[in-house]
């Protein structure tokens, strides 16, 4: 520990300004910098950089195994190693066998071990109701923060639902997402607003009047107004999903890649050779999860089709 007399010394060399240069040959102006004019033949164009999205899955689903071949954390943990993937996704009500901190960390330690990070923790949100229904949900968002904070996930998951057209419950849908956001930055852990389902001009509204730095978009690919996914692949003329994609994935900091029927190999419900080049586009650098929700549309079972939505991902983004 410096003295109170060094730290007087150091104080009054810095007031001074530096130590002249005393044996210095010759004068400094000699190593002025010359002045550089730039040319044609200097002026090389920025090369395009190659996608280097993530690749990972998200530790829920709506598949068929009876009973479930794919359950727990663990379950899901061990499945994304033996896939090589990238990183991992978690719900807060499902899969864990407890919530004190000594599980949460050793699902923590399991991930890192196993070199997956951790994307987000998905919570609810989805703020209309009552006043008591609205604070309980708020409450929950919290807790999930705390959660979130101990397994080293950087954010959560809020949905929002269908457009809301009376004023007075977009006011108070706007105060809960503030509310939660305020909370976040108290203790560094970011929202991410989940479309379920929206329309683009709803997730920019609810984006720009919550206005939170630390409020951004969970994009995901099935869940908009008219997404085939409602009706077993045919999508609803009066919406265009992809149209929705390119208004937001300039807010995108998460990407959950909806698959439906990829029995072929290929999601066939929706177009991942539309959606990756729309978020490239838009220059996003971030995950690409594999979230599961066809149920029986299938033939394979469910470890297998997680095996072939990835490696889906994985073969769009290679050929970018």
């Amino acid at each position: 520990m410096h003295n109170s007399a060094s730290l007087l010394s150091i104080i009054n060399l810095t007031a001074k300004g530096p130590t002249p240069l005393a044996h210095a040959p010759h004068s400094l102006d000699v190593l002025a910098p010359i002045p550089y004019t730039p040319t044609e033949c200097n002026r090389q164009p920025t090369p395009r950089r190659s996608p280097t999205m993530k690749i990972g899955l998200y530790a829920s689903m709506f598949g068929k195994d009876d009973p479930p071949t794919l359950q727990s954390v663990e379950s899901y943990i061990d499945h994304a190693y033996d896939l090589r993937l990238d990183l991992i996704d978690f719900r807060s009500d499902r899969g864990f066998s407890s919530s004190e901190p000594d599980y949460l960390i050793k699902a923590k330690l399991n991930c890192i071990e196993k070199g997956l990070s951790i994307g987000y923790l998905a919570s609810g949100g989805h703020f209309v109701g009552s006043d008591e229904e609205l604070r309980a949900k708020v409450e929950q968002a919290k807790a999930d923060m705390d959660i979130a904070l101990i397994l080293g996930a950087p954010m959560i998951r809020l949905f929002c639902g269908q457009p809301l057209s009376d004023p007075e419950e977009r006011r108070r849908e706007i105060q809960c997402f503030q509310e939660v956001g305020d909370y976040g930055l108290e203790v560094g852990i970011a929202m991410g607003l989940q479309n379920h389902p929206s329309t683009g001009d709803d997730v920019i509204r609810i984006i720009e009047e919550t206005d939170r730095l630390n409020f951004g978009f969970l994009f995901d690919t099935g869940q908009w107004c008219g997404s085939p996914a409602f009706n077993r692949g045919t999508p609803d003329p009066d919406h265009d999903i992809y149209e929705y994609m390119k208004q937001t994935a300039h807010l995108a900091t998460h990407v959950r890649a909806k698959f439906y029927k990829i029995d072929s190999g290929r999601e066939e419900w929706i177009d991942y050779e539309r959606i990756i080049p729309i978020l490239v586009e838009a220059g996003y650098n971030g995950a690409l999860s594999v979230v599961f929700e066809g149920k029986d549309a299938n033939s394979c079972d469910d470890k297998e089709v997680m095996r072939r939505a990835a490696e889906h991902l994985q073969d769009v983004v290679s050929r970018l």
